[in-house]
């Protein structure tokens, strides 16, 4: 569940001018209503008897603390309290740091060494995941605008109120080549993307181990605090339940490798590398195929959009021709779940299907950064080999007579480049000249 927003839409968070003399406490203007109840409450309190106890506009550390806690009634959005708790040291302690963006840890048996008994644990962790980019000075229309894809991490260090305040709101990214970069998220357009889970040193893209990919489901069985865990690994399907703490083989599954799982409607989905596709109850574990009623050869990717659907994009392999990834022809269906088959669609509506790590997910264009670019009815992979891709969409004239314009193709409006995959996806959006 994506974390609570105050609209259906991103809002830029700006930060105000800072004055010459920089200080600790400078912050954000406060919304309008905040600032009318704190003038309601500081009428009722009894006024300062000398001028040296008169409240300082940039001294907002000693606001009185029945309005903090008006003020935080009122944040209803968690990175509005991310830049509540960044102000000054009060603000911290009062503000609680928002539960949706904690991450939730499980401490499993290890895995590593199945079918054989392994000795320690490994952790499962969930994460809040988020697309958004940090706001760069005004430039000319036209020009490359970076974007970034991925979880963001509570700082706990000791020493993280000592930051410039410009910094104490912020995100590291680390890009491949370059130092770790700390990035303020007050001026940021920021766009939730829902819960991924992964497990801790375990890479589904490392071609070094055989594990490819994690699901988690909670069973609250009388209220309980019971789930199942579902991972790929080796040629494998293994499952864990709660209750028994022990890692087994999931029967009657695809021969071939899995690909990679998700969940949806409280149940797991798995993709295998031969194009299988199966849905496994949570509490039978019962495998059942969930083929489309056309098989073609294809690379197939799940890509959940929330808790409304669930869509199957086939990326069609040519046999015996040179792959060039950006032209391959996609074909994309939903899942009619009461009749249990996969419906081919030509519109996603206003949706865009972003496919790749750190987990397939969907988003309304509406609510894109601005400048990237990409509009709705589309598709974007962001785990290409050569690190450029372009939006997908229906119906694509490429040229070529060949091509049967009843796919969905590499669209080429806006060139993507990805600058990185991990720990955070970078990616560089350039709208492509006519």
């Amino acid at each position: 569940m994506a974390p609570k927003k105050k609209t259906s839409t991103m809002i830029w968070v700006r930060k105000s001018q800072q004055p010459e003399n920089k200080s600790l406490l400078d912050c954000s203007p406060l919304p309008q209503e905040l600032l009318q109840s704190s003038d309601s409450a500081l009428k009722s309190q009894p006024q300062p008897a000398t001028k040296e106890h008169t409240l300082s506009k940039q001294d907002w550390s000693q606001l009185p603390e029945e309005l903090l806690h008006i003020i935080s009634e009122n944040l209803e959005d968690c990175f509005d309290v991310i830049h509540a708790r960044s102000v000054c040291h009060p603000w911290r302690s009062i503000f609680p740091f928002p539960s949706c963006l904690l991450r939730t840890s499980y401490s499993l048996p290890s895995f590593a060494k199945f079918p054989r008994k392994s000795k320690g644990f490994c952790t499962l962790e969930k994460f809040p995941m988020f697309f958004f980019r940090v706001r760069a000075p005004a430039v000319a229309d036209g020009l490359p605008s970076e974007f970034f894809v991925g979880g963001i991490n509570r700082d706990k260090s000791d020493d993280h109120m000592q930051l410039p305040s410009s910094l104490q709101c912020s995100v590291k990214v680390k890009i491949t080549g370059s130092d770790p970069t700390l990035m303020n998220i007050l001026d940021t357009q920021i766009l939730p993307l829902g819960y991924q889970y992964k497990i801790i040193g375990w890479d589904p893209d490392s071609l070094a181990t055989s594990f490819r990919g994690v699901a988690f489901l909670p069973l609250n069985k009388d209220g309980g605090k019971e789930f199942v865990v579902l991972i790929g690994y080796s040629h494998d399907l293994l499952v864990l339940r709660s209750v028994e703490m022990r890692w087994m083989r999931l029967e009657k599954t695809s021969r071939a490798d899995c690909k990679h799982i998700v969940t949806f409607k409280g149940k797991f989905y798995a993709v295998f590398i031969n194009g299988d596709v199966f849905v496994i109850d949570p509490y039978s574990l019962e495998a059942t195929p969930l083929m489309p009623s056309e098989r073609l050869t294809s690379q197939n990717y799940l890509v959940p959009s929330g808790n409304d659907e669930l869509f199957l994009v086939e990326r069609i392999i040519v046999r015996g021709s040179v792959i060039q990834f950006c032209k391959l022809a996609c074909r994309v269906s939903r899942l009619n779940e009461e009749a249990g088959e996969w419906i081919v669609v030509t519109d996603l509506g206003d949706r865009v299907l972003l496919i790749g790590q750190p987990g397939n997910s969907s988003c309304s264009a509406k609510e894109l950064p601005d400048g990237c670019g990409v509009s709705g009815n589309s598709m974007l992979f962001t785990n290409e080999i050569f690190n450029e891709t372009y939006s997908y969409k229906y119906g694509v004239d490429t040229g070529n007579s060949e091509d049967d314009l009843n796919f969905w193709r590499s669209s080429r409006e806006t060139s993507v480049t990805i600058l990185n995959t991990s720990p955070m996806v970078a990616l560089r959006f350039a709208r492509e000249k006519p």
